[in-house]
C-alpha cells in the first residue's frame, strides 16, 4: 500500500465517521509510512484533481487575492527550485518570519518538498529573541518581510537572508523564484523521522522550549485536528492565529488542506471585533476557530445581528468560560466546541461535531490519542495530569525537545508523555480542564482551580477578562485573588469592587470566595496565553512589602 493511499484511507475514515465519535474512536489506525512527503505524495496529486480555491486572503482595505491548488502546487514547485538555487539543501534550516502573505504558505510547501526544515517565528520577536533563536535553531538561511529587516542587522552569523516585499540590501528578493522552473525534482526520499518543523515555545515561565516534529507528525498527525474542527471538503476555513505559532500550522495549513478545505485570511493591523464579524457574514466563512480573547470580544457585538454562513465554531488555545459559550449559542444557535492541544502535539482531546457537550468540558480523547491521568504518585486516577500512553504512541506526538535531553526525559522518558496539565474525568470520559500543574493552588488547605473561579469571574457583566492567582496570607497560607480586565466603559471604583465581591460570594463555594482583587491589565505570552507565573511573583513581591497596589481591594477592607 503507498503512502498516500494509506494516509487517504485514514483521513476519509475520519471524514465519513465525524459525527459518529465511537466508531471513529474504535476505528481509527494512523498509517504506517516508511516514507511520506505531504506536499510531494499528497498535495500535489490534489492539486491536480480538486479545481477550486486553496487560500483566500482579503485585507482590511478590501483588497482580494485567491490562490488555487494547483497554483500554489506551482508556485512551491518554483520557490522550491528557487531555494535549492541560492544553496538550500536537505536538513537546512529555514527561519520563517512573515506575516500573513502568500509567500508564507508557498514556502513552506517549498521547504517540505525540499526536506528542509521549518522554523516559523511571529513577526513580534525582538532582536534580542531572534538571536537566541538563530543560534539554538541553528539557522541557516532567514527569509523574512521586508518591515522587519532591520531586527536582523545586528545580529551576526553566516545565515543567508531573503526578503519578501520591497527590496533591502544584502538580502536577496524572494520575488526572484518566479523566474524558476515550475518543475520540481526531489533529491531523494522524505524518511518517517526526517525533522520538518522546529517550533520555540511560548516560554511563559523559562527560556522557550524548542519541540521537534517529523514530516509525519504534523502532516499526517493534524487527521486528529480535522476530525475535532470537523473540517470537510469544499469549507471555507477560517482560524484567527498569527504565523509562527503552532496554531497557525494546526488550522491554516495542515488541517484544512487535509481536508480540502479553503484557508481563509483577514488581514486587519488591529483586531476588530465589528470587521471581522462582517467579513465572517459577507464571505460566507463555514467553520471558524477561534482563541477565548476573541470569542469575548466577539459577544460584546450584538452577535443576533450577523445572518452567519457558519456550520462548526470551536475554540483552543486556553480553556473557554461556559458564559461565553451560552451567549454565543443563544445568538447563532450554534456551539462552540473546545479543544485541546500543544505545540509539543496535534489535537489531542476535543468536542467532536455531533456529540453531546458538556459544560466547561473539554471533550473526550480525539481518535488515534491515548490518554490517561495520573496522580501525583503515578497512580491512573480520575483527577490527574494529562498524559498519553507511549505504548500506543499517537504520530502527532513530537519526537522531544531539540538539543536538550533533560527536558525531554523530563516529558517522556517513562511510559507516557507528560503534558503538565492537570484534569478531571467524569463517568462518560469527558475531560474538564483544571490548570497547569504550577497554577493550582491551595487556600485554607483547599486545592484551588484558577479557570473555576475565572470562569465565574467572566459571568459578571463588568468584566471582560480575569486571572486567578494565591495571594500570600498569614492565616489560611493563601487567599484567591483576581487580576480583572473591565468591560469598555466600567470604573474601577470600589463599587464595582463589591458588585465583583458579591458576585463571587453569590456563586462559589465559601473556600473559593475571592478574597482581593485589582484591576489591572493582565500579562501575556505573545501568543497570547495568560502569564500567571507573573503575577504571582508580583504579588508575593508586593505582600512582602505591605500595603495596596494601584486600583487593588480586598473584601475584608469594605465589608
Amino acid at each position: 500500500m503507498t503512502g498516500v493511499k494509506a494516509f487517504l484511507e485514514a483521513r476519509d475514515f475520519l471524514l465519513q465517521h465525524r459525527t459518529d465519535y465511537d466508531a471513529a474512536r474504535s476505528g481509527f489506525r494512523w498509517p504506517d509510512l516508511p516514507t511520506f512527503n505531504w506536499a510531494l505524495d499528497y498535495f500535489d496529486p490534489m492539486a491536480e484533481r480538486v479545481d477550486r480555491t486553496a487560500l483566500w486572503i482579503v485585507d482590511r482595505g478590501g483588497d482580494e487575492r485567491r490562490f488555487s491548488f494547483r497554483q500554489l502546487s506551482q508556485m512551491s514547485n518554483q520557490t522550491a527550485n528557487y531555494l535549492r538555487q541560492l544553496g538550500i539543501r536537505r536538513g537546512d534550516r529555514l527561519l520563517i518570519m512573515l506575516n500573513n502573505v502568500p509567500a508564507m504558505w508557498h514556502t513552506m510547501l517549498a521547504a517540505i518538498k525540499l526536506g528542509a526544515v521549518l522554523i516559523p517565528t511571529s513577526t513580534l520577536m525582538t532582536p534580542d529573541e531572534l538571536r537566541d533563536r538563530l543560534r539554538r535553531g541553528n539557522v541557516r538561511a532567514v527569509i523574512a518581510d521586508a518591515s522587519l529587516a532591520d531586527r536582523f542587522n545586528a545580529l551576526p552569523g553566516d545565515y543567508l537572508k531573503i526578503v519578501v516585499g520591497e527590496p533591502v540590501p544584502g538580502w536577496a528578493s524572494f520575488e526572484d523564484f518566479r523566474q524558476a522552473d515550475v518543475d520540481f525534482s526531489p533529491d531523494g526520499v522524505t524518511k518517517r523521522d526526517d525533522l520538518l518543523l522546529l517550533y520555540f515555545t511560548s516560554g511563559t515561565t523559562s527560556k522557550p522550549k524548542l519541540v521537534a516534529h517529523t514530516h509525519q507528525s504534523y502532516p499526517i498527525g493534524h487527521l486528529s485536528t480535522v476530525y475535532w474542527v470537523g473540517l470537510q471538503p469544499g469549507d471555507l476555513h477560517y482560524n484567527i492565529s498569527s504565523p509562527g505559532w503552532a496554531k497557525h500550522a494546526w488550522s491554516n495549513f495542515f488541517a484544512p488542506w487535509n481536508a480540502e478545505a479553503t484557508v481563509f485570511i483577514y488581514n486587519q493591523n488591529r483586531f476588530d471585533a465589528r470587521a471581522t464579524l462582517d467579513v465572517v457574514t459577507q464571505k460566507q466563512v463555514t467553520t471558524l476557530c477561534a482563541p477565548p480573547t476573541v470569542w469575548r470580544l466577539f459577544i460584546q457585538q450584538r452577535l443576533g445581528d450577523y445572518a452567519v454562513s457558519l456550520r462548526e465554531l470551536v475554540s483552543a488555545g486556553e480553556p473557554l468560560n461556559p458564559e461565553v459559550i451560552a451567549q454565543v449559542e443563544a445568538a447563532w444557535g450554534l456551539t462552540i466546541r473546545d479543544g485541546y492541544g500543544q505545540t509539543e502535539t496535534t489535537a489531542q482531546v476535543g468536542n467532536s461535531p455531533g456529540q453531546p457537550l458538556k459544560p466547561g468540558a473539554m471533550g473526550r480523547p480525539m481518535p488515534g490519542y491515548p490518554i490517561v491521568l495520573l496522580d501525583p504518585q503515578g497512580q491512573k486516577a480520575d483527577e490527574g495530569e494529562l498524559c498519553i500512553r507511549l505504548a500506543d504512541r499517537p504520530l502527532g506526538l513530537m519526537t522531544g525537545y531539540a538539543d536538550d535531553p533533560d527536558r525531554t526525559h523530563k516529558a517522556m522518558g517513562g511510559d507516557v508523555y507528560r503534558t503538565g496539565d492537570i484534569v478531571t474525568r467524569d463517568a462518560e470520559g469527558y475531560i474538564t480542564y483544571v490548570g497547569r500543574a504550577d497554577d493550582v493552588f491551595k487556600a485554607s488547605d483547599y486545592r484551588i482551580s484558577p479557570f473555576e473561579l475565572e470562569s465565574c469571574l467572566i459571568e459578571h457583566p463588568a468584566v471582560a477578562e480575569a486571572a486567578v492567582i494565591p495571594s500570600p496570607d498569614p492565616v489560611r497560607l493563601a487567599v484567591p485573588k483576581a487580576f480583572i480586565v473591565l468591560a469598555q466603559g466600567v470604573p474601577p471604583d470600589e463599587e464595582t469592587a463589591l458588585s465583583i465581591f458579591a458576585h463571587s460570594r453569590k456563586m462559589l463555594a465559601s473556600f473559593k470566595h475571592i478574597r482581593r482583587l485589582q484591576f489591572s491589565d493582565l500579562p501575556k505570552t505573545i501568543s497570547g496565553k495568560i502569564r500567571r507565573v507573573a503575577l504571582r511573583a508580583q504579588e508575593v513581591d508586593a505582600r512582602a512589602h505591605g500595603g495596596r497596589q494601584p486600583n487593588e481591594y480586598w473584601e475584608s477592607d469594605l465589608k
